[in-house]
């Protein structure tokens, strides 16, 4: 089989050719039946812990739209700022529906936490008298992110290496910080880790789940106290490459139950909540970035220029992250030319692609970049002037809807207008 035809996009030439006649390119495009299903396939995988609840990571695609969709199967939020909570709260979460795991974190953001009543994960020791000092009383239910030091999982460049890492405490802040806390009030304690980034093996969870579930019983023989709910964090992978091999979601939900009860249910912690806190595998997978190509150019490299540009996917510029590449209507074509697929940005990272083989793109043809609902849009910014794109979801029965229009000039100089 030819792997490199095997990754398809969600939607199809002729409604390309429709949806760009609505909208001007270049747009983010989201999959409303393929994040419904997602989300359920999750929840199914982890039914067997009745305290299960998955926490999107909102960093990963803050669009209420897709926040909302979430809501409606079942999802919490993660925030990590004062904005993602109240955007959070505009969609309706509220109360335990929201975990706010920040680091350097300002008073007005743990205050605002506080106010929707979700709970706090302390990234930090010191925090804790921070917010007593600025904020109030602790809360009955809080959080503490580990750092267990050392290396973890060798997969890749953007995380891996807790020593090196700036979150979370140590085992003995740990122990100090539940006891602290105890004698402030506090009822109910839950533990977080984020040890690995995008890992595809379907072991990297449970082994993830094994090393926060001896935590949990090591915490409750040194302090007494039982946490009531383990958040795994984010880490499940997305195959961004068409030879990838994606994860089974019900394996590794099988290999958490697992360890779940070999290391748990002996030590009479069989009430343990489990949390997820996913963003990748909830969304990349069910958005894209379409473009058209607009120049080719021809000098020592062949080189395709599109309409988009790196302010609107960062991830290959800023640290060489493969996104496949679909030349719509040409899904069958030969892959017999090699092109460097560029941006108009004033930089020469503004690469999609750097020699990658695809089919003859012709001016005017629809390029189309998986895998960008997360950390996609997200991502974007406005150097060199550009205005950032707009959203368009593809709903079930197959219409579109603008959930996020593009950027205006009128937008870019309003934060300025009065120094004109």
């Amino acid at each position: 089989m030819d792997h490199r035809r095997t990754k398809l996009p969600f939607v199809t030439k002729e409604q390309l050719d429709r949806i760009c006649a609505e909208y001007p390119t270049p747009f983010h495009l989201y999959d409303e039946r393929g994040i419904r299903e997602n989300a359920r396939r999750l929840l199914k995988a982890f039914s067997w812990n009745k305290g299960f609840k998955e926490f999107f990571a909102v960093k990963a695609t803050p669009t209420p739209a897709i926040l909302k969709i979430l809501h409606e199967e079942g999802c919490g939020v993660d925030c990590s700022s004062i904005i993602e909570l109240k955007m959070s709260e505009q969609c309706g979460f509220s109360g335990s529906e929201i975990m706010f795991s920040s680091n350097d974190t300002q008073a007005r953001e743990f205050a605002y936490c506080t106010k929707l009543g979700g709970t706090i994960n302390f990234d930090d020791y010191t925090h804790i008298a921070y917010y007593e000092k600025n904020v109030g009383p602790l809360p009955e239910t809080v959080c503490c992110r580990y750092n267990p030091g050392g290396d973890f999982l060798v997969t890749n460049d953007i995380m891996d290496t807790p020593g090196d890492a700036k979150y979370g405490m140590t085992y003995d802040q740990l122990c100090d910080a539940f006891h602290y806390m105890q004698t402030k009030g506090v009822k109910r304690f839950g533990i977080h880790a984020f040890l690995a980034s995008n890992v595809l093996a379907d072991e990297y969870y449970p082994m993830l789940a094994r090393v926060m579930f001896d935590l949990a019983v090591r915490l409750k023989r040194d302090t007494g106290i039982a946490v009531s709910f383990v958040n795994l964090s984010g880490g499940i992978g997305v195959p961004y490459k068409p030879k990838d091999r994606p994860c089974n979601i019900d394996v590794i939900g099988e290999g958490v139950r697992r360890a779940y009860a070999e290391t748990l249910v002996p030590e009479g912690m069989d009430n343990v909540a489990i949390y997820t806190e996913l963003g990748r595998f909830m969304l990349a997978p069910y958005g894209v970035l379409v473009a058209h190509a607009q120049h080719e150019k021809h000098i020592y490299k062949e080189y395709i220029g599109l309409d988009a540009c790196c302010a609107d996917l960062m991830r290959p510029a800023m640290y060489g992250a493969y996104h496949h590449i679909t030349v719509a209507g040409k899904e069958d074509a030969p892959l017999d030319h090699l092109y460097d697929v560029t941006g108009s940005l004033c930089e020469n990272n503004d690469k999609f692609a750097v020699d990658r083989a695809l089919p003859k793109i012709d001016i005017g043809d629809i390029v189309v970049i998986h895998d960008t609902g997360a950390h996609g849009h997200a991502m974007g910014y406005n150097y060199n002037g550009k205005l950032r794109s707009a959203e368009i979801l593809l709903c079930e029965d197959g219409s579109t809807r603008m959930i996020r229009r593009a950027e205006t000039e009128e937008d870019y100089f309003a934060t300025t207008k009065d120094f004109f």
